[in-house]
């Protein structure tokens, strides 16, 4: 006979890697409410209500606004998937692993994709755009404005000149963006965004949400083929989330509480209050990190302040360093990627877990850890 397990009983972990981020008790006892239909009338009021605070946050006033049903990578492929048919052109910026997801999910949906290259750890310029433009239209230009891989800081002013260049769309990730720095779509002249709900906005993964200008539903509505992906096909959502109200695919109903519960408490902390508090902490960290003798690979003009990228010293242990944190301190932060992998941490501030005494924890573990191996500077 097979032994049913007993119930799982996670231990209480402090997440301060690239994300999930921690969440606030208030968003998981919102999850664990009562569940209601997906067309009951009082759960359409709460969607609609998600939606509003989205836009807050989210710096724009555009119509088509809403969560998607799934984690930032279905954010990223909605856009795609809905702005791009085969044989249209999208120019994107790769520094880092997701301006190259955002490339492949582009190729995917049968685009040519002209990749803006530069190295990890560095930010683009409007220029850099141009030059690869070199004079022809695209469907889209996209770049990432919080590369999580890397920890850069991506500025987007004059961004939209060079979209305009190339009779482009304009499409931003802001997975990690959104609630920890100014996110301002309208003002910066966005088309199409996309995020998650994991990072800064302290609720668990599963949402991803959206953000459509005009113009870009107007590219939409001129489609000529099927978006590729029925599940992700915005011209089907969007009557779910409008006022028809017509079936789509059955929300996640609970995942919707949390995510009305983090946005209301992300409004009520203020937008410009908590980006403030994510630019003291992310500061306090840096300075504590170099006062440990550890190097920060990202220039003091790009680093985000809710994802520090830290150089792992010679001779230490990735992994067993990872390990002594989680197992002593409960502690997690999170290794590289891709040429990073192995030579660099990542650490996060996102939400809840930017807090003074969160990174107090971080640097007295973090300097344990070293001491665990040897490492002088400890």
């Amino acid at each position: 006979m097979n032994q049913v397990p007993a119930p799982h009983a996670p231990p209480q972990r402090t997440l301060m890697g690239p994300g999930p981020s921690d969440v606030e008790d208030a968003v998981l006892q919102a999850m664990a409410r009562p569940t209601l239909g997906h067309l009951d009338p009082l759960f359409l009021e709460l969607m609609d209500e998600v939606a509003a605070m989205l836009r807050q946050v989210m710096g724009t006033e555009n119509r088509l606004t809403l969560p998607m049903s799934g984690t930032g990578s279905a954010g990223m492929e909605t856009v795609f998937a809905n702005l791009l048919q085969p044989g249209d052109a999208a120019l994107v910026g790769v520094n880092g692993v997701f301006g190259t997801r955002m490339a492949e999910v582009a190729r995917r949906c049968g685009a040519e994709v002209v990749e803006v290259k530069k190295d990890w750890g560095q930010a683009f310029t409007p220029d850099d755009f141009v030059r690869a433009a070199a004079g022809r239209s695209f469907r889209v230009l996209a770049l990432v404005h919080a590369e999580t891989s890397t920890g850069v800081w991506q500025d987007v002013s004059g961004m939209r000149e060079a979209a305009d260049g190339c009779a482009a769309l304009l499409a931003l990730d802001t997975v990690t963006s959104v609630g920890g720095v100014e996110v301002a779509l309208d003002a910066w002249g966005v088309d199409a965004a996309y995020s998650g709900t994991q990072k800064c906005l302290s609720c668990p993964p599963g949402l991803a949400p959206v953000t459509f200008s005009a113009r870009a539903e107007k590219v939409m509505q001129q489609r000529t083929q099927p978006v590729q992906s029925w599940y992700l096909d915005l011209s089907l959502i969007a009557r779910y989330w409008g006022g028809e109200r017509a079936y789509h695919h059955t929300a996640p109903i609970n995942m919707l509480y949390g995510l009305h519960e983090a946005l209301r408490l992300t409004l009520l902390e203020g937008l410009p209050a908590r980006w403030l508090r994510h630019a003291r902490n992310g500061a306090a960290l840096c300075t504590g990190l170099q006062a440990l003798g550890l190097e920060l690979p990202v220039a003091p003009e790009l680093r985000l302040p809710q994802l520090t990228v830290v150089r792992i010293p010679e001779g230490v242990d990735d992994a067993r360093v990872r390990a002594f944190l989680l197992n002593e301190f409960g502690l997690e932060i999170g290794g590289g990627l891709g040429p990073m992998a192995g030579n660099c941490w990542r650490i996060g501030l996102m939400g809840a877990a930017s807090r003074r005494a969160k990174v107090e924890l971080c640097l007295q573990a973090l300097q344990a850890a070293l001491a665990d191996q040897g490492h002088p500077a400890a």
